[in-house]
């Protein structure tokens, strides 16, 4: 007898941090996160964060170090967005707060692709992606020889 499986899709992604209040404040300001439900525990604190009532992100504040990007484990996180200009109201909003970049504004993916968007890092340096699949056509292409999410 075969037992049907559903196909699997993300439910949320959790991070480790250094500092949830840091963390808090900038997946609420730069990201439109809301806090679905928090652990203020002094040494279990954890954050639910979603949009629509959605869980998408959880942070929990047991890092004693910045982010690795040559550890085995999340190579960056990336969101999706419906339109270029949303991805440019990010942007936009994201140099405002101090946002450091991994590449300046709007890139496609590989060189003549549709899909792009902006790379950016967190307080803790874990690399963080706002794309669309079409609209940055004519975008610089960073790196030639592989994809721009890749590697870094």
């Amino acid at each position: 007898m075969t037992t049907a499986i559903s196909t699997l899709r993300t439910g949320h992604v959790g991070l480790n941090v250094t500092d949830l209040d840091r963390s808090l404040a900038f997946y609420r300001d730069a990201l439109d996160f809301r806090v679905l439900g928090e652990g203020k525990e002094q040494d279990r604190r954890f954050a639910f964060l979603g949009q629509d009532g959605e869980l998408v992100l959880t942070l929990w504040q047991q890092a004693d170090g910045v982010y690795a990007p040559t550890a085995a484990g999340l190579h960056h996180l990336a969101f999706s967005a419906g339109t270029i200009e949303q991805v440019r109201a990010y942007e936009a909003r994201l140099r405002d707060l101090g946002v450091a970049f991994a590449y300046e504004g709007v890139v496609a993916h590989r060189e003549g692709a549709a899909s792009g968007g902006i790379f950016f890092h967190d307080p803790d340096g874990t690399r963080l992606e706002i794309s669309v699949p079409a609209g940055a056509e004519g975008a610089p292409a960073p790196v030639e020889s592989a994809p721009t999410c890749g590697f870094f």
